[in-house]
């Protein structure tokens, strides 16, 4: 028996198949400039496929404007057994007409369950979402639903009435709704809230309505009435860029309280408007949810200070079951004070096992650095960790502390730290460098410590002590900017003994002060990690020569297993013979597959 084929990215293919014998279909004819003229030939043919139950329609960035999707949607009024319905049509022109036929459509497909309707970037506007919505009304059988109409101009008028359709599929269980850039304020957000009401059997909710006008009324609108959808265990809110200031950060999560099973919860408020009044009141609403496991907070770009990080932090000692948090709080005034209070809330999630904390620009100093880390030796559970703390001068004191919580985090797996431009120097590198040297488990490192002013000495003892991290598999370093020469790259090379493990490797270290003894040590250095299979190495704007660039290369003769190989040597004195033998040198490596080079 010949298998029905089900992927179609040529239209005369699809033409030529057996269209009455699809049940599954899998259409992709984005950015394409014939099917202008051919999309009422898609569209009669898709109408022969009786028997489809399940159809995937790519036609993104085609302009086939309102007639093309009326063509389509006549076909689609013959596939009454559609049970499973994805159509993405992005940028195409489609307006009142297109969405009025399409709308007809849907609802004469009266068997979907689930349906993902990709209609972002056209111009709908408010008529347009508001005959959607009147279709969708008549799709009671829905227990999936994702829809994207960012960009398309519907306006609270628009959104209201496509969310009184959404009232009537009391069955959805999964709902996706993207309707960011749409000018849609208080009222359009208050018709969403109480249309979400009415669907009480959802289990996972993620609402986008960024870069929109809801402001303080409309985050609460919207927020209030999902007390009735006591099932949710998953709850994403996307609403960057909305002024909803104190009061709609303080009654947007009010109502959560009521619904006890929700264990992942996400949360963008960046760019709102936010300070001590709406992070405190947001954190106490947020202390009722209990059983969250994963916890994503995103509230970078707001006026947060001391006191409302401290009570936001304070949700945390409920969190018992808390796995997976993440927590941005860049560019506000969080300072020393809501760094500590941080920290001491996360002493009690123990069970964390993934934490990530974005609090670059927040002036938190030494004390705030010491304080935040410190009590992350009560989380020995933890195994990956991300920490990004550049530009909030900690000094070599914070550094140290920041380093003598680390060395008892001993089960990290993956570390990431970007400490870049915070003037701890020799000191704060060498005792970072040693504490990272008790977590021997590590498998994945990256550290950015550019504009540290670290010199030889710091990288020589950071690299002593990345010495015993033998079970290292991806190393990347950024050391930039730090008036490292040849001692300390030399030094840095003591990182890479005894390294077999070591299969991925990046070095960052343009502007420095390395000439070609430094150079050429480091590719001895590298000598060592016969395993490698993809190396960067970013030298731009030190003091070597063509000795230096050959020396480099040529330890790399050891690494016979090394298939990507990218090498920035700008703004070095080596002339175009001189390069030639470089490039030549590294060719020879037997099983590189991709080579960059760049010498200007």
């Amino acid at each position: 028996m010949i298998q029905q084929k089900k992927y179609f990215n040529d239209l005369e293919e699809f033409l030529n198949s057996s269209l009455q014998f699809h049940q599954v279909l899998h259409i992709t004819l984005s950015d394409n400039k014939k099917i202008v003229k051919d999309v009422s030939v898609l569209g009669s043919a898709l109408a022969n496929c009786t028997n489809l139950s399940n159809l995937k329609l790519k036609l993104n960035y085609n302009k086939i404007g309102d007639k093309g999707i009326s063509d389509l949607s006549s076909a689609l009024t013959n596939c009454t057994n559609l049970s499973n319905l994805k159509i993405s049509l992005r940028d195409n022109q489609i307006g009142v007409i297109g969405a009025s036929d399409l709308g007809s459509a849907l609802a004469n497909c009266t068997n979907l369950s689930n349906l993902e309707l990709g209609l972002y970037d056209n111009q709908l506007g408010a008529k347009g979402a508001s005959v959607l919505g009147s279709a969708l009304a008549n799709c009671t059988n829905l227990s999936n639903l994702a829809l994207n109409l960012d960009y398309n101009q519907i306006r609270d008028e628009g959104a209201s009435v496509l969310c009184s359709g959404l009232a009537n599929c009391t069955n959805l269980s999964n709902l996706k709704l993207n309707l960011s850039n749409n000018q849609i304020g208080q009222i359009g957000a208050s018709g969403l809230g109480l249309a979400l009401a009415n669907c009480i059997n959802l289990s996972n909710l993620t609402l986008n309505l960024s870069d929109n006008q809801l402001g303080s009324k409309g985050a609460s609108g919207l927020g209030c009435p999902l007390s009735n959808c006591a099932n949710l265990q998953n709850l994403a809110f996307i609403l960057l860029g909305n002024q909803i200031g104190d009061e709609g950060a303080s009654v947007l999560c009010s109502s959560l309280a009521n619904c006890t099973y929700l264990s992942n919860l996400t949360l963008n408020l960046r760019e709102n408007q936010i300070g001590d009044t709406g992070a405190s009141g947001l954190g106490f609403n947020l202390s009722f949810c209990t059983n969250l496991s994963n916890l994503t907070l995103d509230l970078r770009d707001n006026q947060i200070g001391a006191t409302g990080t401290s009570a936001l932090s304070s949700c945390l000692q409920n969190f018992t079951y808390l796995s997976n948090f993440i927590l941005d709080l860049r560019d506000n005034q969080i300072c020393e004070i809501g760094a500590s209070g941080l920290g001491s809330a996360l002493a009690n999630c123990t069970n964390l096992q993934n934490l990530k904390l974005d609090f670059r620009y927040n002036q938190i100093g030494q004390i705030g650095a010491q304080g935040l880390c410190s009590p992350l030796i009560n989380c020995t559970n933890l195994s990956n960790l991300t920490l990004d703390l550049r530009c909030n001068k900690i000094g070599e004191i914070g550094a140290s502390g920041l380093g003598n919580a680390l060395a008892k985090c001993t089960n990290l797996s993956n570390l990431k730290l970007n400490l870049s431009d915070n003037q701890f120097g020799i000191i704060g590198a060498i005792g970072l460098g040693s504490a990272i040297a008790n977590c021997i488990n590590i498998l994945n490192l990256k550290l950015y410590l550019s504009y540290n002013q670290i010199g030889n000495e710091g990288a020589s003892g950071l690299g002593l002590s990345l010495a015993n991290c033998t079970n290292l598999s991806n190393l990347k370093l950024d050391l930039s900017f730090n008036q490292i020469g040849d001692d300390g790259v030399s030094g840095l090379g003591f990182a890479l003994t005894n390294r077999t493990n070591l299969s991925n490797l990046s070095f960052n270290l343009r502007y420095n002060e390395i000439g070609s003894i430094g150079a050429s040590g480091l590719g001895l250095a590298i000598a060592n990690c016969i395993n490698l299979s993809n190396l960067t190495i970013d030298f731009r704007d030190n003091k070597f020569d063509a000795i230096g660039a050959s020396g480099l290369v040529s330890g790399l003769s050891n690494c016979t297993n090394l298939q990507n190989l990218t090498l920035d040597l700008y703004g070095k004195e080596i002339n175009k013979q001189q390069q030639l033998k470089v490039e030549n040198k590294c060719l020879k490596l037997k099983r590189l597959v991709i080579l960059k080079i760049y010498f200007q």
